[in-house]
């Protein structure tokens, strides 16, 4: 019998992306809240049923997908997991051998790239998708702006930590106010990459952790290789596997893919 999932952190009242749960409101106090989560979802390949489930309890802002289809009709793949979870195709897929950002009909997407990384003979080629969003409060009101990397590195400790430096490169590249990398690193938080990205940018699960914390595998979970991080300026409110929240089910988390999700819920100043 499968070990049972550990929530360590408990607490599943990460706040919503329009402020308070009870409220829908957007905060007064110059803020956005976004929520951000990063999913290997193997292709597609698991219980899409049990995907779409977790995805829209999850109510994230902005989808940061590994593993997108990348193959035949990937086109229509990824129109699919947009319609079931309510959320919008932005940028990547196939495009970008496997990472894809999906966002909620809140972000105003301003710009996108899809980056091809450098390949080693004899592995898979990695890619970056990107993409610059905009969250408006109103028409007087200044707008939250965000830079976002969707990322799946290497399972090669020395092409991984390259790519490490070449995500923050592009990063630093856009340009925005703040800036978020959420993805499968393949890598633990002790290793190199991790700590290449998590020297240069805030560590969300290590700055507020929340719900669960080990991401692979989803049936057996010993080791947390996937996660989010923020440029400082972002305040992390929560980090971490939504174990505990509400419509998030433990069969369902076992079933959509071979990793569990990382919801983070980040606040963002505006202008």
């Amino acid at each position: 019998m499968p070990a049972k999932l550990s929530d360590p952190a408990g607490a599943p009242d990460l706040p919503a992306s329009h402020g308070e749960p009870e409220d829908g409101t957007e905060p007064e106090d110059g803020t956005a809240v976004v929520r951000v989560l990063s999913y290997n979802i193997r292709s597609l390949r698991d219980d899409r049923a049990a995907l779409a489930r977790v995805i829209r309890a999850c109510a994230p802002d902005v989808l940061c997908v590994q593993e997108a289809p990348r193959f035949f009709r990937w086109r229509k793949a990824a129109a699919w997991l947009a319609r079931a979870t309510g959320l919008v195709y932005a940028t990547g897929g196939a495009t970008t051998t496997g990472p894809m950002i999906l966002t909620s009909l809140r972000a105003h997407v301003v710009r996108t790239e899809e980056i091809l990384l450098p390949r080693t003979p004899g592995l898979h080629r990695r890619g970056l998708a990107i993409a610059e969003l905009r969250f408006d409060a109103g028409p007087e009101a200044p707008a939250a702006r965000l830079g976002v990397i969707s990322c799946h590195l290497s399972l090669s400790a020395d092409e991984r930590y390259a790519q490490a430096g070449m995500v923050l490169d592009r990063l630093a590249a856009l340009d925005v106010p703040h800036g978020v990398v959420a993805g499968d690193l393949n890598d633990l938080p002790e290793g190199r990459s991790f700590r290449r990205l998590a020297g240069a940018l805030s560590d969300g699960r290590a700055a507020r952790p929340w719900g669960g914390e080990l991401t692979y595998s989803a049936v057996e979970p010993r080791r947390r290789i996937d996660a989010v991080f923020a440029t400082e300026g972002v305040e992390v409110l929560g980090c971490g596997v939504p174990l505990g929240l509400r419509g998030v089910h433990e069969a369902d988390l076992r079933a959509a893919s071979d990793h569990l999700p990382v919801l983070a819920a980040l606040r963002l100043r505006r202008g």
